[in-house]
């Protein structure tokens, strides 16, 4: 079932609710986890909640427990999925007003530069590192 936001939802809400074109990693009645169309490393992904909520900050207790929790499961898949050294979460909040957490794949701080993200990212490509991610979740 849609989200229904009273003002104009986020390209988020838009995503999870299949107006947009999106590449899910995984979907429960809180969260959505997507690639982002522009990944700093190959395996970047986002734990969005299906709740508009605005700053992390703002999250029930148990929505900011349930999103860490997949957030750590995620990026334990991703891990194993491109062998990297750590699993980098970022939360920014600064470019869209939806709270998502980054679950990035890195091998040295260099790799947390989102100067360096690169856009326009072929969704082949995307659905291939979703795929990867989505063998390795136990």
């Amino acid at each position: 079932m849609p989200y229904a936001c009273p003002v104009a939802s986020t390209i988020f809400t838009r995503i999870i609710n299949s107006e947009l074109p999106g590449t899910f990693v995984h979907r429960d009645d809180k969260c959505a986890v997507l690639m982002t169309i522009d990944p700093i490393t190959t395996g970047h992904s986002l734990v969005v909640p299906i709740a508009e909520v605005d700053q992390w900050t703002d999250l029930s207790e148990d929505l900011n427990r349930h999103l860490f929790k997949v957030a750590q499961t995620i990026g334990e898949a991703t891990k194993r999925a491109f062998g990297c050294e750590r699993i980098a979460l970022v939360i920014a909040g600064y470019e869209i007003s939806h709270c998502h957490l980054h679950v990035i794949p890195s091998n040295s701080m260099a790799d947390l530069n989102f100067a360096n993200a690169r856009a326009n990212v072929p969704r082949a490509e995307l659905e291939q590192a979703a795929a990867r991610i989505i063998a390795e979740l136990r």
